[in-house]
């Protein structure tokens, strides 16, 4: 019994801390992927993000990937969310994005209706 209190204990502990280190924010998504500011010419394929300065960090970000999941609409109106998340590598600087990522199509069709346009995601490294 004490084991199973134990177990119930820490997990409950792990979800806290999966919880405290997620961020929010704004992504939108592009459709250019080369070149890139990280790669230059290089393809990257399909799952990756433009970041903010924030982010991308002078290029230290380049390479990094994150987890990102819908949680609603930007715009107000219906919820463009699918349930689902999506694992980006950030390959690109967005200088100019409202949020922390401008994802490719690809990536945010997984997460979001592309009609929306604009959404708002949990994401964390």
């Amino acid at each position: 019994m004490a084991s199973l209190k134990g177990t119930v204990v820490v997990l409950a502990f792990a979800a806290l801390v999966s919880v405290a280190i997620a961020a929010s924010g704004i992504a939108t998504y592009y459709t250019q992927y080369i070149p890139s500011a990280c790669y230059g010419n290089a393809n990257q394929g399909t799952m990756i993000a433009a970041g903010s300065p924030a982010l991308y960090k002078n290029g230290a970000g380049c390479g990094k990937r994150y987890i990102v999941k819908c949680t609603g609409a930007a715009n107000g109106g219906q919820n463009p969310c699918t349930g689902r998340s999506v694992t980006v590598k950030l390959v690109d600087l967005c200088p100019g994005c409202p949020g922390p990522f401008d994802l490719s199509q690809e990536a945010f069709a997984i997460i979001a209706n592309t009609a929306a346009g604009k959404i708002i995601v949990d994401y964390q490294e």
